[in-house]
C-alpha cells in the first residue's frame, strides 16, 4: 500500500516535459515502482486484458498442435511459396527485441538518462519477442523431432550442421542474442529484487524475492562488481544489435531469388528492425505508465523522443525503399525490373505494397510536428500502423518475390489458412500474457537506476533555482 505522502505526490501526475516529474524523491519513487508489483489489488482491465491475452495464447497453442499432428501442410504454403507466414513472422519478431537492446544497451554507452524509465520494459520486451521468433524455425522444420539437428553436435559422419547455411548462423545469432539479452535483463533487476525482498510483507514473497536477488545488500563491493558487469555485458550487447539481424538479412540476400539478392539487405533489415522495435517500445509505454499511475516517471519527453527514434528509423527505411526501386530500374535486369514495377506495384499483391508505404512511410511524417510527438493518442496509433507496415514488409519480400518465379509455369498465388492466422495471432497474445505477466510481478522500471536519476535530477534542479534566486537578487 501507498502512503499519503507518496500518494500526494504521484496522484495527479502532470504531463511534464522533463525525464522526472516535479515532486519526485528516493521515497516516492520506490513506493510507486514497487507499489505495482507489492499491492494485492488487481484492476478489472488488468483482468480483462490478461483474459483475451490467455485466451489468444490458447488459440496459439491449439494452432501448434493442429501443426505438430498434421504436419506443415495445413498451412497455406506451396511450390514455389514455400516460404510465408512463419518466416514473416520469425523475422518480424526478431525485429521488435532490436530496440530493447539498443536502448539499454547503447544509450546506456552514450550516457542518456532519458532511457532510465524506460529500458527495464524494453529489455523484458526484447526477451518475450525473441522467444516467440524461436517458435517459428522449429514449426517450419516439418520433422519437428529432429530440432535437435539446429544446434551443433558431435557426430562421426559431419555431414551436419551445415555451417555454411544462412539459416544454420541464425540459430546462433539469435540463441547468442537471447542468452546476453537474458543476462543484461536480470542483472539490471538485482537491486530491484532485493529492494522488493526488504518491503515485501509475505514471507513467502520474501523469500521468493530474496533467493533471485542472489544475497545482494547494497554493499560498495557489490555496486562495484555490478557496475562492472552491467557495463560489460552492455559492450557485449551492442554489437549485437546490428549483427543479430544481419545474419538473418543473410537468408535472403545470400539466395539467387530476384527481390531478394541484394547487398543492401543487412542495412536495411537492421534499420527496419529499429524501427519497429521502438513502435513496441512506445505501444507498450502508453498503457504501463497509465494502468501504473506511473506519468510522473514516464514522462512525455520520452514518449516524445521515442517519436523521434520513430521518425529517424522510418527515414531510413524510407531511404532504403527509394534505393531498391531505383536498383531495380537502374540494373537492367529484367527480373528485377518485373519483380519491382510489374508484380510489387502492379501485380496481385500490389494492394499491400502501397499499405506498407502508407504505414513505414507517409503515416510518420506527421512526427515532424512537435504538436503529434506531444499527443499520446497519435503516438500510439503511428507506432501502431509502423508495426503493422513492417509486417506486411516481410509479407511483401517473402511471398510477392516467391509467388512469381523466374519460370511462369511455376507461379502460384499464396492464401493463408486459418492455422496461419491463428498463430499469428496466438504469438501477439502469448507476448501480451508473458508482458503482463512481467509488469505485475517484476519492476518494470529500475528502481535503483531512477533513484539515481533523481538524485541527479534534484541536484540540478536546486542548482537552477539558486542561481535564479542569485539574478533576482
Amino acid at each position: 500500500m501507498l502512503d499519503r505522502r507518496t500518494t500526494a505526490v504521484t496522484e495527479s501526475e502532470p504531463e511534464t516535459f522533463d525525464i522526472v516529474g516535479p515532486g519526485q524523491t528516493y521515497e516516492s519513487v520506490t513506493e510507486r515502482i514497487s507499489g505495482v508489483v507489492l499491492t494485492n489489488r488487481v484492476s478489472l482491465r488488468w483482468l480483462l486484458a490478461f483474459g483475451i491475452a490467455l485466451g489468444l495464447t490458447g488459440l496459439l497453442f491449439a494452432a501448434i498442435t493442429w501443426t505438430l499432428l498434421f504436419g506443415p501442410g495445413v498451412w497455406g504454403v506451396n511450390v514455389p511459396v514455400a516460404w510465408a507466414f512463419a518466416i514473416i513472422n520469425f523475422v518480424w519478431w526478431i525485429g521488435f527485441g532490436h530496440a530493447g537492446t539498443f536502448i539499454s544497451a547503447f544509450l546506456l554507452l552514450l550516457h542518456q538518462n532519458w532511457r532510465t524509465a524506460i529500458n527495464r520494459f524494453a529489455e523484458a520486451m526484447t526477451l518475450f519477442a525473441v522467444m516467440q521468433a524461436g517458435l517459428f524455425p522449429v514449426l517450419h522444420l516439418g520433422r519437428h523431432q529432429y530440432a535437435y539437428w539446429l544446434f551443433p553436435f558431435p557426430n562421426s559422419m559431419g555431414v551436419w550442421p551445415q555451417f555454411r547455411s544462412p539459416l544454420m548462423w541464425d540459430v546462433f545469432a539469435v540463441s547468442t542474442y537471447f542468452t546476453v539479452s537474458l543476462l543484461f535483463w536480470y542483472v539490471g533487476l538485482i537491486p530491484d529484487l532485493a529492494t522488493l525482498r526488504d518491503r515485501a510483507q509475505n514471507r513467502w514473497v520474501k523469500i521468493l524475492y530474496g533467493i533471485m536477488a542472489f544475497g545482494w545488500r547494497g554493499s560498495a563491493l557489490h555496486w562495484r562488481r555490478y557496475s562492472q558487469l552491467y557495463l560489460l555485458l552492455a559492450g557485449l550487447a551492442t554489437p549485437l544489435v546490428v549483427s543479430v539481424h544481419t545474419v538473418v538479412s543473410y537468408d535472403f540476400s545470400f539466395s539467387i531469388v530476384k527481390g531478394w539478392h541484394s547487398t543492401i539487405f543487412p542495412p536495411y533489415f537492421v534499420a527496419g528492425a529499429l524501427f519497429q522495435g521502438f513502435a513496441l517500445v512506445l505501444i507498450l509505454a502508453v498503457p504501463l505508465r497509465s494502468t501504473g499511475h506511473l506519468k510522473a516517471l514516464i514522462t512525455m519527453r520520452h514518449l516524445e523522443n521515442l517519436g523521434k527514434m520513430i521518425l529517424v528509423t522510418g527515414w531510413i527505411v524510407t531511404y532504403a525503399y527509394i534505393i531498391e526501386i531505383f536498383m531495380g530500374w537502374y540494373s537492367g535486369n529484367k527480373y528485377e525490373y518485373y519483380t519491382i514495377f510489374n508484380n510489387r506495384m502492379f501485380g496481385p499483391y500490389s494492394p499491400a505494397f502501397w499499405l506498407l508505404l502508407f504505414c513505414n512511410c507517409i503515416a510518420i511524417q506527421a512526427l515532424w510536428f512537435k504538436k503529434v510527438r506531444t499527443n499520446v493518442a497519435a503516438l500510439f496509433t503511428i507506432a501502431v500502423l509502423v508495426s503493422i507496415g513492417m509486417w506486411i514488409e516481410r509479407f511483401v519480400i517473402i511471398v510477392s518475390s516467391l509467388a512469381r518465379d523466374y519460370m511462369p509455369s511455376y507461379w502460384a498465388m499464396y492464401y493463408p489458412t486459418w492455422v496461419d492466422i491463428s498463430i499469428l495471432i496466438g504469438t501477439i497474445g502469448f507476448f501480451a500474457l508473458l508482458f503482463m505477466l512481467f509488469a505485475r510481478l517484476l519492476p518494470s522500471i529500475s528502481i535503483a537506476e531512477m533513484r539515481e536519476l533523481v538524485r541527479h535530477h534534484g541536484r540540478r534542479a536546486s542548482f537552477t533555482e539558486a542561481s535564479i534566486g542569485e539574478g533576482s537578487g
